[in-house]
């Protein structure tokens, strides 16, 4: 029997306001949120926009990074590269056979968030207690195609700026309505 498809996962830190990050870079610092996208991550091939690539400066131990750009000149050692969204994904589902992964998280921006939206089985949603200003924002999140499925409120810890909730959500089944 073949293994089943890896989930493709959106992932995100997101606050009030939709806001994801500001001039290439995020508007707070929630090292307890860092700790969430690394257990999510992990292991997995990884799909990400050029800006956000370029805002993380590397590629990220112990998972492959993919890197969305329509920049023909773009290349850096340590990822790989696709010139669109679909490409990106047919390389991480190969990727995610030779690693054994059942998801494929994509991590930003918003433009690939937007893009990959009507493709995803799951959102993988930090709430950021705050409304910051901000030029890219995360796509509206219906509730008529996703069902929530958890959540979990964290205080600010020592080294976050702002409570937050983890928040899960499943892409609704429109045959069972749920």
């Amino acid at each position: 029997m073949a293994e089943p498809a890896p989930d493709i996962v959106l992932v995100a830190a997101v606050a009030r306001n939709g806001v994801i990050g500001r001039d290439n870079d995020m508007p707070w610092r929630l090292s307890t949120d860092l700790k969430r996208f690394k257990a999510l991550t992990m292991g997995c091939p990884m799909i990400m926009g050029r800006k956000t690539f370029q805002a993380i400066g590397k590629p990220l131990p112990g998972r492959r990074t993919i890197v969305v750009t329509r920049n023909a000149g773009f290349s850096t050692g340590g990822i790989e590269i696709a010139e669109s969204l679909d490409a990106a994904l047919t390389l991480a589902r190969s990727l995610a056979g030779e690693m054994g992964a059942a998801a494929i998280p994509i991590v930003g921006g918003g433009e690939i968030y937007a893009a990959a939206m009507p493709l995803a089985d799951r959102l993988e949603i930090t709430e950021v207690d705050c409304s910051p200003d901000g030029d890219a924002r995360f796509p509206q999140i219906d509730p008529g195609i996703w069902r929530e499925t958890a959540r979990n409120a964290v205080p600010a810890g020592e080294k976050d700026d702002f409570p937050m909730a983890f928040v899960s959500y499943v892409r609704r089944t429109p045959e069972a309505g749920t």
